[in-house]
């Protein structure tokens, strides 16, 4: 059965772009998600690692995918669901009070600049320019798939700040 979450619902119609683009969010960091896992059983994907890995090398690794998804739940449901305008139910002290669009927005864009800057660098070191540099690997191939799992990583921080704009334009006073 599918998870029917309450997107939309909103005092203000949300466009429908940024509605699409919110769906999208989780599911474009999936892969990002996926490629980390096998590294929490020791197995380095063809990356050229110092053999050293912590004890407690699994669950943060494990933690990192859960918490990354969390994140882009989170955006989604701060941004376009409620959430971003009445507090819920289960927030103790502030549960049916408004939000204060600024509450969302500054965090919002705080973190959607952190992501632009931590993520969108990747082209950098994948051509080692500025001093970047990329991870090194066994050959092409795991190079390739690499590329292909954590590029769409980078949409990340630009849709954070396309959804923050939307929620602006949503909230601020007519």
């Amino acid at each position: 059965m599918p998870i029917r979450l309450p997107l939309g619902d909103t005092e203000r119609p949300v466009p429908r772009w940024a509605l699409r683009l919110a769906k999208a969010l989780p599911f474009v960091l999936l892969p990002h998600c996926v490629w980390r896992l096998p590294f929490a059983v020791d197995f380095r994907m063809g990356t050229v690692q110092p053999e050293f890995f912590p004890w407690w090398g699994a669950a943060y690794v494990v933690g990192l995918s859960v918490l990354t998804e969390a994140l882009a739940l989170l955006t989604v449901m701060g941004l376009v669901g409620s959430w971003g305008e009445v507090f819920p139910r289960w927030v103790p002290f502030l549960a049916g009070r408004r939000v204060p669009p600024l509450a969302a927005i500054v965090p919002a864009t705080l973190g959607g600049l952190a992501l632009v800057a931590l993520w969108d660098t990747m082209p950098l070191a994948w051509f080692g320019l500025f001093g970047f540099h990329d991870v090194a690997f066994t050959n092409g191939w795991w190079k390739l798939l690499a590329n292909v799992c954590i590029t769409p990583v980078m949409l990340w921080g630009p849709i954070v700040l396309a959804l923050t704009y939307a929620y602006y334009r949503r909230r601020r006073p007519a």
